[in-house]
Order: C-alpha cells, then sequence, then structure tokens
C-alpha cells in the first residue's frame, strides 16, 4: 500500500491554493495562476457555451444574478462585431 494514502488528509484551502500555483509555474503561463481563475473560467466557458444565464448562476452559487451577469456580458463581448448583421 502506497504510504501516502495512509497518511491522507483533507486538502486545505492554502494547499490548494498552493497546488493550482504551482500548477501554473509548471504550465509556464506568462501570469500568476489562481484558484479563484478556475471559477471564472469555468463560469466563462458556461455563458460561452449558451448556456441559461439562471443555470450558471445555481452551478457558481451566486445570491445575486448580477455577478453571474459578468460571465456572460464577458462571453457575449467576445463576440461583438464578429457577426455579420
Amino acid at each position: 500500500m502506497c504510504s501516502s494514502l495512509s497518511a491522507w488528509h483533507p486538502l486545505s484551502v492554502a494547499g490548494y491554493q498552493r497546488m493550482v500555483a504551482r500548477a501554473g509555474e509548471a504550465a509556464r503561463f506568462p501570469f500568476l495562476v489562481h484558484s479563484h481563475m478556475l471559477r471564472h473560467s469555468c463560469g466563462y466557458k458556461l455563458a460561452n457555451d449558451g448556456q441559461d444565464t439562471r443555470a450558471i448562476q445555481h452551478y457558481l452559487g451566486h445570491r445575486s444574478i448580477t455577478s453571474t451577469v459578468r460571465y456572460t456580458a464577458l462571453a457575449d463581448n467576445r463576440f461583438r462585431g464578429f457577426w455579420k448583421d
């Protein structure tokens, strides 16, 4: 049996944040990667894929729809001017 499995402990918030930061460094991103970026990336991806804003709100756990609309606005702005009317 692997010794690390026998001494398993839940991952702390700080440990998770370090793990994400180190993954960003290992990937050689030219910017600091932090754990909240994963949340933003997920919200943006869902909005960009056309998911319902209320469903995204529920998924991200936002109390206010205005927090969720930011992701939708980012997705809409990305394609502004791309389509010809």
